[in-house]
């Protein structure tokens, strides 16, 4: 019976003289993210409200799913129209309505009636109580409950009458691109998913860098990337995926620097090639998935370490969580089961067996040195040889 949405959102709605702009960008990405589904949809927005309303045939639940995925939504209400033709009009909608979506009327329920169009002849308290008073005559079952009903009924007066009950819930969040655009450093585990998701909620765009190193890894770890990075592109849009061949850079180090420090210099050379990348495509910081404690490399004085060769924010939104709480995310955005599969990133192909966990930053510069001969024409080969996979 639906064929219509009305789209809330919240934190848009206090950006002032802006808001015009975060709406108009949020609009954008619902009518970007309806392509992928069947049907033909006009988004629209009138009054602080944005509209989206299926102009052919469609599937609800796929159009329901596809609009949880848009950030910047908080709910998602499928409403119905009707013209305004008289009270007596409105009632009998009402009515049907409550019949079409309510098959059990053993429930409570309250009227909440908006009159943005202040010629309607009734104020808003009088069409809730007389709404009220024609769905209690119709199903003398219900009840009227104004603190906490079963059944919330909207009724909003404007060009026309919107008449809705559910509000399913959205991802909240900014629309994507509304903050500008960061560098996700992307490896195959259950981390950097979710901390790209994380950073897109709050409007930023997504571009991301693997560190491939054959043979050491696979063809298909390098697709378990990919597949992750198609799971994060359904919430962010299209993502510019740069591949960098990272394996004669991680054996130079192994063999030029001390095996306890191999994880923080690779760490250290895989930021200063993600960065050379963001500014190249005018990225405006670095995210990781790092998060206090959780590996050797991950410790307040290893993550000093590597932020020491970034001259732009290194963005970590899971710095203080858990893994359980963000192997929940995961699961919820649905990388987790790809995250788990056995392919290994070159992260874990070098690890020593007793990797320093408070690393010297003076003793990691020097060990660096060891390194001049070579490693700035290994970067530059690297980074010739990006290989970039446009993900959506």
């Amino acid at each position: 019976m639906f064929k219509a949405f009305l789209i809330k959102y919240a934190e848009i709605g206090v950006k002032g003289k802006n808001r015009y702009m975060f709406e108009d960008a949020l609009v954008k990405q619902i009518r970007h993210t309806l392509k992928r589904c069947d049907g033909e949809y006009a988004v629209r927005k009138s009054d602080g409200r944005i509209y989206v309303d299926a102009v052919s045939d469609f599937d609800y639940d796929e159009t329901v799913a596809a609009l949880q995925k848009v950030f910047g939504i908080a709910g998602i209400c499928p409403m119905v129209y009707v013209e305004d033709e008289g009270f007596e009009k409105l009632s009998e909608r009402v009515v049907r309505y409550i019949d079409e979506v309510y098959p059990d009327k053993h429930k409570s329920f309250k009227v909440a009636a908006r009159r943005a169009r202040k010629n309607y002849p009734l104020n808003s308290m009088e069409i809730n109580m007389e709404l009220g008073g024609v769905i209690l005559d119709a199903y003398p079952e219900m009840s009227v409950d104004v603190h906490k009903p079963d059944i919330m009924l909207h009724v909003e007066i404007r060009d026309k009458i919107y008449i809705y009950s559910e509000i399913i819930p959205g991802p909240g969040g900014m629309p994507v691109g509304t903050g500008g655009k960061a560098m996700l450093l992307l490896s195959g585990g259950i981390d950097s998913p979710v901390a790209g998701y994380m950073i897109a909620k709050r409007g930023v765009k997504i571009d991301a860098v693997y560190f491939h190193a054959p043979p050491y890894t696979s063809e298909r770890a390098k697709q378990k990337v990919i597949d992750l990075a198609k799971k994060v592109a359904q919430y962010t849009g299209p993502i510019y995926l740069h591949i960098i061949n990272f394996t004669d850079i991680q054996l130079y180090i192994y063999d030029k620097c001390p095996h306890d420090e191999l994880t923080i210099i690779m760490r250290r050379y895989m930021m200063r090639i993600a960065e050379h990348i963001a500014k190249e495509t005018e990225c405006l910081g670095l995210i990781t998935g790092e998060s206090i404690g959780q590996v050797a490399s991950q410790t307040m004085q290893s993550l000093m370490a590597t932020n020491e060769v970034c001259t732009i924010p290194v963005y970590r939104p899971l710095i203080g969580f858990d893994k359980m709480e963000i192997v929940d995310i995961s699961e919820k955005i649905d990388t987790y089961e790809t995250s788990i599969l056995p392919y290994e990133d070159c992260c874990t192909i070098f690890v020593a067996k007793h990797p320093v966990t408070k690393p010297n930053l003076k003793f990691i510069q020097k060990h660096e040195e060891n390194l001049v001969e070579k490693i700035d024409e290994l970067v530059k080969t690297a980074l010739d040889t990006d290989e970039v996979v446009v993900v959506s």
